[in-house]
């Protein structure tokens, strides 16, 4: 089996980097309305029975003036999954249940309504197999079809300068998986998801990486601009339920579906850190 430490570290090293640039962003958006809001970062331990180094993460958390509440998490875990779970994962097994995972991944809810929901994570993992994953998706109570436009311009770029069929594969793919049977109904008005970008050796790690740097650039440039094009919109008390509304349509994908929060779950995360995506506010009318 290949050892990937090396390149799990060199993808943590980016996942963080990109977590201070992105906080440092929001925090600014923040002065911008004379608020004081920052980010309060906490770590966690992983632990795992006959695991002496199980890895952990920290957990940034800022709840503000236009950030109702967001969170930006890195972790980096390794150990094995659970004989029931390694079957569900790529390259691993009951025979062969060892696993690295690094990432980041983000969650923001808005106070205004007219502001849109953002989901945004990139990882890196390894088992038999090695590969990225991650992308990210709007989610707009109210949406803007020039908001949604700018939002898939701006990653179908970032696809379009690695592979020219990556943006129409994965933009299908996020609206595949951000879909809510039970109602029928996207989580939002979509983006981009990718998962199994293998690394079959070291150059196909360079040349995946260099992608998935690019998700996390295309979203550290276009969200900032979509929060400063609405945060200062006036809203009505309808405005506010369609938001609430909307929240428990996205809380109920996050509980119910997502691969993600199920990830973290069976692999012994940090309860706070893997449910900070749930909003803060929601209602069931």
């Amino acid at each position: 089996m290949t050892d990937w430490t090396q390149q799990t570290d060199t993808a943590r090293t980016w996942f963080e980097t990109l977590r201070d640039r992105i906080c440092a962003e929001f925090e600014a958006i923040e002065r911008e309305v004379e608020s004081e809001a920052a980010f309060v970062f906490t770590p966690w331990q992983r632990e795992e029975e006959g695991n002496a180094d199980p890895g952990g993460g920290v957990q940034g958390l800022m709840k503000g003036t236009v950030f109702e509440k967001v969170g930006v998490n890195v972790s980096t875990v390794k150990g094995n999954f659970s004989p029931e779970f390694a079957g569900q994962v790529n390259g691993a097994s009951a025979e062969n249940p060892g696993f690295t995972a690094t990432g980041i991944s983000l969650v923001a809810h808005m106070a205004n309504p007219h502001v849109p929901a953002v989901h945004m994570n990139t990882r890196f993992l390894t088992t038999g197999k090695a590969w990225f994953g991650g992308g990210a998706d709007l989610n707009p109570p109210i949406p803007y079809e020039q908001d949604t436009e700018d939002f898939h311009a701006r990653f179908r770029a970032a696809c379009s300068a690695h592979n020219p069929t990556y943006y129409e594969r994965f933009k299908k793919w996020a609206d595949d998986y951000f879909y809510i049977p039970h109602r029928g109904v996207h989580r939002g008005v979509g983006g981009i998801f990718y998962d199994h970008l293998e690394c079959e050796d070291g150059a196909a790690f360079e040349r995946n990486l260099a992608f998935t740097k690019d998700v996390g650039e295309a979203f550290l440039d276009i969200f900032p601009k979509l929060v400063r094009r609405r945060m200062e919109s006036e809203f009505t008390p309808e405005d506010k339920q369609t938001q609430l509304e909307w929240r428990g349509r996205y809380a109920e994908f996050n509980l119910v579906y997502d691969r993600g929060t199920l990830f973290g779950l069976k692999t012994g995360g940090n309860i706070d850190a893997i449910l900070m995506s749930l909003p803060p506010e929601a209602v069931w009318s």
